[in-house]
């Protein structure tokens, strides 16, 4: 596993060693000392996956409020997805500026988003699952959102979102 930085501090692409033979390839997808030695400790407590069926479906802009903020740990499994982190870090150098890239099955990448980042993603192909580790609990009343298209942040999305929740839709412009 190699951890390769970006520029925000904290904010990782995840690449996958793989170890190809006859049968396939073999991977780690997580490893604590790999983390630790990034500087950036990371001990998944919970998993989820997401599963779209359309192309072109937006899910985001997502985050947990402090003290809930978290970590989390992004791969496709399935399919395909253009994925953005955007920095809400007061005081960050970064602040307000996103990082965006494509994460899709062939090419086994995943992103590593710290607390203090809004997370979404749009699918670049039907039938895509996401897998998602996060390192604290959700907790529904620390969920917070900021709209997909909100000027302030100009997010170079590859498509027009197809199918976008309501709740994503209405999310108020975001305020430093």
């Amino acid at each position: 596993m190699i951890l390769e930085p970006t520029p925000f501090a904290g904010l990782f692409v995840v690449r996958q060693e793989r170890f190809v033979d006859e049968r396939g390839f073999f991977a780690r997808t997580w490893c604590g000392d790999d983390f630790a030695k990034a500087g950036r400790p990371f001990v998944p407590v919970q998993t989820s996956v997401s599963f779209s069926t359309a192309l072109h479906t937006l899910r985001g802009m997502h985050w947990q409020a402090d003290p809930h903020g978290e970590t989390k740990l992004v791969r496709v499994t399935r399919g395909a997805v253009f994925d953005v982190a955007i920095d809400l870090r007061p005081g960050s150098p970064t602040q307000g500026r996103w990082h965006g890239l494509q994460l899709d099955e062939d090419n086994g990448d995943a992103f590593l988003i710290p607390p203090g980042f809004a997370h979404g993603l749009l699918t670049l192909a039907p039938d895509t699952e996401v897998l998602y580790a996060m390192d604290v609990p959700f907790v529904a009343g620390a969920a917070r959102g900021a709209r997909w298209n909100d000027p302030a942040f100009a997010i170079h999305w590859p498509a027009r979102p197809a199918v976008i929740a309501a709740k994503d839709e209405a999310w108020a412009d975001w305020r430093p």
